[in-house]
């Protein structure tokens, strides 16, 4: 069923790359919009989190390293029974964490230095056990295709800036080319925080249940929000940002900016934690 919904997705994305090449370019934009569509459905399933972990220059770890963050992805592998993900990371003084890969089997986790500076044994078991819920759910794959369709369909809208006019006269004089420009980055978000919010908040109760502690996640995002609110990450780019535990970009405040971020408002999160203290 979670290979169905990922699959289900990626020919919606095929879709909206068909139509696209169409407003864009007529048959021939179509034809090039499916060979682009097939490739990056190909290259998301089997490399994207290669691309990702790449980018942020994440380097893998193994039981020797000293930081112990492998013993502790080990612990919560094996008390959510699923198989060691590899575990990678990244030198990057603001602390975040994500997962990826497309299946437990081959899964990764990766940390930022700066995750293990601020917080302590518990508060980071507490954001782990949350990636691990991810693995648990394969919402990685899911991510990991969003991020590459995302980067892809800025592709398309920078190949509407170049393509001659008189091509799609038939279809606005132009107005075609405008609308991608405009509209697909937008299309782009949208599809990241449809898919995200909702697992984010199943991912915070999925680390509530594997560590026993609310409280160890509470008090993690608690710092989290503090401090993405004085810096972001040097590498982080808007179409990764959903695939970490909370968005490396920026902090947002006030009502407009929160309809367009690609997670949910921490303080809902903390308190949807709260009620499970509660019960």
């Amino acid at each position: 069923m979670h290979n169905f919904k990922t699959f289900l997705l990626m020919f919606f994305l095929m879709l909206i790359f068909l139509w696209v090449g169409d407003l864009i370019g007529g048959s021939e934009g179509m034809k090039t919009a499916f060979w682009l569509a097939l490739g990056v459905n190909f290259f998301s399933y089997f490399f994207s989190d290669k691309m990702v972990l790449s980018h942020y220059r994440a380097k893998e770890i193994k039981a020797s390293d000293a930081t112990g963050l492998y013993q502790i992805v080990q612990t919560l592998a094996k008390n959510a029974e699923l198989p060691m993900p590899k575990v990678y990371l990244i030198e990057e003084n603001v602390p975040n964490a994500f997962a990826t890969g497309r299946n437990p089997k081959h899964a990764a986790v990766a940390a930022t230095t700066g995750l293990l500076e601020l917080m302590d044994k518990n508060e980071i078991t507490g954001v782990l056990a949350h990636e691990m819920s991810h693995v648990k759910h394969y919402d990685i794959l899911t991510s990991s295709v969003v991020a590459t369709f995302t980067s892809a369909i800025g592709m398309l809208g920078q190949f509407a800036r170049y393509q001659n006019p008189s091509s799609n006269q038939k279809r606005g004089g132009g107005l075609s080319s405008v609308f991608a420009i405009i509209l697909m980055p937008i299309a782009a978000t949208i599809i990241q925080f449809a898919v995200s919010r909702t697992r984010e908040y199943a991912a915070d109760a999925g680390s509530a249940e594997l560590t026993g502690h609310p409280e160890w996640l509470i008090s993690a995002l608690e710092k989290l929000e503090s401090y993405s609110k004085r810096k972001i990450m040097a590498r982080a780019t808007p179409q990764t940002a959903h695939l970490f535990i909370v968005n490396p970009l920026c902090a947002f405040s006030g009502v407009l900016l929160s309809l367009f971020s690609t997670h949910p408002a921490t303080y809902k999160r903390i308190a949807h934690l709260r009620k499970l203290i509660k019960e």
